[in-house]
């Protein structure tokens, strides 16, 4: 059977993936990941609270397990993987995360540390005093409703928020090309604002700051930038500092205790982080006053304890860690939300008029609907009045019926036609009764104790009342101030019942300086052949033995405070701080010296103290034989690497020597170089001149055209032997010349 073919479209490749992006773009950032603008939830929070309203998951209601909960929203209404469902909901239990928990948790749901919560099918929930405010009145048609991902249920596009959540609770999400990261108020607070927003609606940004003043975060602690919240609240952009709440207490053995009682909300649910760090910026020395950390946090609140050493400045380590960890932290502000299924950057004073128009509508269809639902309850009620008068009619009516039907057709059109009537008065009088539908069903439905003398004085009063409460209805609803009057009552009762102090202190204050402090102490560096580097106190290096001592190359005595610095053997010098030099003990190997500084393989001359090399002068000494003598402050830089002289092509270092005092002004100290044929050469040190490091230096030595230079030392008079590489010349048969004599060959080697 020959099948019909198929017929092909042509497509453009980019313009197919570019349409097809932004339909899955447009998808994640209205459906996935950011807050309506109305109730303040994402598609998933709230699915998750209407499955759990469906549920009937009240605050008086027991608790439900949370896989219950999990699968009906997933089989329901969001079918995106039951992980994802969990997390929301998981998040909605947070007391650290939300001014007002939407969901209460039973069971382990996680910490302020940063443990996970546990299986969904060991954690039961059931919805909050809160959630209730977002789901009053569901059944009342005051928001639309639409078809599920299968249309096989209906579910709420939008929940009747009485609440501002959105303000109170915050929220964070990330979509394609955007985010949004709303900071969470003080109930109370936002509340008022809103109230102030309906008694003027022309109130400005800074109007609605005397009554909204601030984020007021779970966390508390302190926001240091207040003044640019305006800016924040203007444009729905912006950053807040955040610093912990920190006390200095004393501690024991004479030392000083910072304690952290309050930290920022960016490491909420990542406290054992903060803690870890802390730990390591001691461990690995960066701050070196701190003693001891601890955790001492407890249900009753965060308590972490920064012991610091004795007689170290603790205000100063304070600044140092508000510097260098996130005990002070950034809070990016972005208020974005949507609005009509567009993305929207919002003002704060345009969250607040979302809101209360939202309220508006809401509050305008819950009257509407209770106006309906009073007109009718009337209709039933006075028609029941009516009937109580001619109870006897219609007694006799339904007697002399032969269905309920033709008694039910007499009550609302008077039609008579063969019902028995006792008298031909009765019969008139049924003729004119006009019963409506409603209230003929009613009367068909009246149980015989109506008729009591009390239950008719009921009705009486139900009906006046009704009539009053039409009449209300009727105000609010022409009458936008007297609609406001209710919304505001409905507000202030649930500012009685969440509103709460502020949490979070709002202040401005610098970050203060932390001024490195250093306890000064004599220390060995130590450097082996193959240049493992470690440096070690006095009294453990006094505690190395002589043959140990001999497996390092280079021995230095140092101050902890003073830098490290390496003369290489192609004119650079490098300065290392001795904070950057592990401290170990005698057994330990050191880190290499090229891990500490750029240093090429095999480039090392010599290690100096910058001390030492700052108040002395310095000789060098190059391989092609030439000197100088160089001012150490010269050398002053604060930068790591610099050109400590200059070489011509081929020519190398081979000494860098500091002079003390002694040696610079004494007439008895002499140069000496030795080749690597050891010829040698001897010449008085005031002979040398002194030059920038700039320079190349002068002639020191003349030599063979085959051989180099491969010592240079400053000796004295009394000086007898040379060693050096493992060999040992005499210095007494090194006889002084000239500068410009050749070197001699005369035998020095013992």
């Amino acid at each position: 059977m020959k099948t019909k073919e198929q017929p092909i479209i042509q497509l453009d490749f980019s313009e197919e993936m570019r349409n097809s992006y932004r339909d899955y773009a447009m998808s994640v950032i209205i459906a996935r990941a950011l807050p309506d603008v109305r109730d303040g939830l994402k598609p998933v929070q709230r699915r998750i609270l209407y499955a759990m309203d469906e549920l009937s998951l009240a605050p008086d209601k027991p608790h439900r397990k949370s896989a219950r909960i999990v699968g009906d929203t997933m089989g329901k209404y969001h079918p995106h993987g039951d992980s994802s469902i969990y997390d929301a909901l998981v998040h909605m239990t947070e007391e650290y995360s939300l001014s007002l928990p939407l969901v209460d948790g039973h069971g382990n749901f996680g910490s302020i540390d940063g443990d996970g919560a546990a299986a969904m099918r060991y954690t039961e929930a059931r919805l909050s005093k809160t959630a209730m405010t977002m789901l009053e009145n569901l059944d009342k048609g005051l928001v639309p409703f639409g078809p599920n991902f299968d249309e096989s249920e209906k579910e709420p596009l939008v929940l009747p928020a009485t609440l501002p959540n959105l303000l109170i609770n915050g929220t964070t999400g990330i979509a394609v090309g955007m985010a949004t990261n709303m900071p969470p108020h003080n109930p109370g607070e936002v509340i008022d604002g809103v109230i102030a927003y309906m008694d003027n609606p022309e109130i400005s940004t800074k109007g609605l700051m005397k009554y909204i003043k601030g984020p007021d975060f779970p966390t508390g602690a302190a926001i240091t930038n207040t003044d640019d919240l305006f800016d924040i609240y203007d444009t729905g952009e912006g950053k807040i500092k955040l610093r912990a709440k920190a006390e200095i207490e004393n501690g024991t053995n004479g030392r000083k205790n910072i304690v952290v009682t309050e930290i920022p909300y960016t490491v909420a649910g990542n406290k054992t982080k903060l803690l870890e760090n802390l730990v390591s910026l001691s461990k690995d020395k960066v701050f070196d006053e701190i003693y001891d950390v601890r955790d001492e946090s407890s249900k009753e609140g965060i308590r972490i304890v920064v012991e610091v050493k004795k007689d170290r400045n603790a205000e100063n380590l304070l600044n140092g860690l508000y510097q260098k960890t996130a005990l002070e932290d950034t809070y990016g502000v972005n208020m974005l939300a949507v609005k009509d299924k567009q993305p929207i950057t919002f003002t704060l004073k345009g969250l607040v008029q979302e809101f209360v128009e939202f309220q508006e509508e809401l509050y305008t269809k819950e009257y509407e609907h209770l106006l309906e639902k009073a007109k009718a309850r009337l209709e039933i009620v006075a028609g029941l009045i009516k009937a109580t008068d001619v109870i006897d009619l219609i007694i006799e009516i339904l007697r002399g019926s032969n269905s309920v039907k033709q008694a039910k057709n007499c009550l609302i059109n008077g039609v008579t036609t063969d019902i028995k009537f006792k008298s031909q008065k009765s019969e008139k009088a049924a003729a004119k009764l006009d019963f409506t539908k409603n209230q003929a069903d009613a009367i068909l439905a009246m149980p015989l104790s109506k008729l009591i003398g009390l239950e008719l004085l009921k009705l009486h009063q139900e009906n006046d009342q009704l009539l009053s409460n039409i009449e209300e209805y009727n105000n609010i609803l022409g009458n936008i101030v007297e609609l406001h009057k209710v919304i505001k009552k409905r507000l202030k009762n649930y500012k009685k019942q969440f509103g709460r102090g502020r949490r979070t202190i709002l202040t401005n204050m610098d970050a203060g300086k932390y001024v490195e402090e250093v306890k000064e102490e004599d220390l060995y560096v130590l450097i082996d052949r193959f240049g493992y580097c470690k440096s070690v106190d006095e009294s453990s290096y006094s505690r190395i033995s002589a043959e140990s001592l001999k497996e390092y190359t280079h021995k230095l005595q140092i101050r902890n405070t003073d830098k490290l610095c390496v003369f290489t053997k192609n004119g650079f010098m490098h300065q290392i701080k001795m904070s950057a030099v592990p401290k170990g003990r005698n057994r330990d190997k050191g880190v290499l010296i090229q891990s500490l500084c750029k240093l090429g393989n095999d480039e090392v001359l010599i290690y100096i103290a910058f001390e030492d090399l700052f108040n002395s002068q310095l000789l060098f000494a190059t391989k092609n034989g030439l000197v100088k003598l160089v001012s150490g402050i010269e050398f002053e830089t604060i930068r790591s690497t610099i050109n400590a002289t200059k070489l011509d092509d081929g020519d190398e270092l081979i000494a860098v020597r500091p002079l003390s005092d002694e040696e610079s002004i004494s007439e008895d100290s002499s140069v000496v170089i030795i080749t690597h044929k050891e010829a040698s050469l001897r010449f008085p040190l005031s002979q040398v001149n002194e030059l920038k490091k700039a320079s190349k230096g002068v002639k020191g030595i003349t030599m063979a055209a085959d051989d180099y230079a491969w010592y240079a030392e400053v000796i004295s008079k009394e000086t007898e032997t040379i060693e050096h590489d493992g060999k040992k010349f005499s210095a007494k048969k090194i006889k002084i010349r000239k500068r410009n004599d050749k070197a001699s060959r005369s035998k020095i080697r013992e």
